[in-house]
């Protein structure tokens, strides 16, 4: 855990001696503006990242409101290291556990929001020695957290024909996806694969219908990033985390960039908000008796055109928001 006093301290210019990648937070004013009703409130920001929402929270909290943050990045708790406010407060770790995290810090059960803003972060992506994007040649790494697990290129010697072709359909959703295991197979035999731009040539030269305006390597890069740090079954348990973190009231907004992630959040928020379905046939039971946990708040949202324009990373962006019932 870093608090702010025993953070590590940065140099005058720059973000903790880091490379300048910039991040512009998606939805920015509108998932602030759903998440704090209270100004007095508590509320826990699941990704950091740069720090975008964070600091837009904590310019809505009066001097009794609380903020905790969590992230797995070390370059992000470097850059939570630079906000000196004594009602900020990060700890290292996943957002699914972001329970654990929240009684740590004598939360639990009583935070006012939460919010999730699911996936890779623009300096992520543009920061070649992470590996997550194609557009520039660096290690094969695509770990959030690089200290932990292993990396693509690891993943991608050590595993079958079988198993990337699941990886791939399952988390990409890509239709050629034995054929371009078939690929990855025959070329590691002849050099080991370890760099981004040699990887996505591979994977260029064995895909037979590219899709308009897009690399056809984006889905396979894709489906490695979410399998290698369990994006979908970390977002799946922050939900569940969240639901027991909230206090009666309580806001959830959940910002999600692909159709995996949305359909989870989707489907958690409408399971949640109808309660115990699974009774016996005919039984009389009231509505009250149905343990409904949350209720949506409006539709879901989407970037407009002019944030768009400014941000194209924001253009498969989906926001969706409940509230807490009991």
């Amino acid at each position: 855990m870093l608090h702010r006093d025993n953070a590590p301290q940065a140099p005058a210019s720059g973000t903790a001696g880091l490379p300048d990648f910039r991040h512009t937070s998606v939805l920015l004013d509108g998932a602030v503006d759903a998440l704090v009703q209270s100004p007095a409130g508590a509320y826990l920001d699941g990704t950091f990242g740069r720090g975008g929402h964070s600091r837009a929270i904590l310019q809505r909290l009066d001097a009794s409101g609380r903020l905790l943050a969590i992230d797995r990045d070390p370059a992000a708790l470097e850059a939570a290291a630079q906000i000196d406010d004594p009602r900020f407060i990060i700890r290292r770790g996943v957002f699914a556990e972001l329970d654990r995290h929240a009684a740590a810090e004598g939360l639990e059960g009583r935070l006012d929001g939460v919010l999730l803003d699911v996936g890779v972060s623009s300096p992520q992506l543009d920061d070649p020695e992470r590996g997550f994007s194609f557009l520039r040649n660096g290690p094969l790494d695509m770990r959030m957290d690089p200290a932990s697990g292993i990396s693509a290129a690891e993943w991608l010697a050590r595993s079958d024909e079988q198993e990337m072709a699941r990886v791939f359909k399952t988390y990409g959703e890509e239709r050629f996806a034995k054929r371009i295991a078939r690929a990855i197979v025959a070329a590691r035999r002849e050099a080991p694969i370890t760099h981004t731009h040699p990887f996505a040539e591979i994977v260029k030269a064995a895909h037979p219908a590219w899709e308009k305006g897009k690399h056809p390597a984006t889905r396979v890069f894709q489906a490695i990033r979410i399998h290698l740090n369990d994006e979908l079954g970390q977002l799946e348990r922050a939900l569940t985390a969240a639901l027991n973190a909230l206090a009666p009231g309580g806001r959830l907004v959940v910002i999600s960039f692909h159709s995996l992630e949305d359909r989870l959040v989707k489907r958690f928020i409408r399971d949640q908000s109808r309660g115990d379905t699974h009774l016996p046939r005919g039984m009389p039971i009231r509505e009250d008796q149905l343990n409904k946990r949350l209720k949506p708040v409006g539709k879901a949202l989407r970037p407009g055109a002019s944030e768009v324009d400014a941000n194209p990373r924001a253009r498969s962006a989906v926001m969706r928001i409940a509230e807490k019932l009991v």
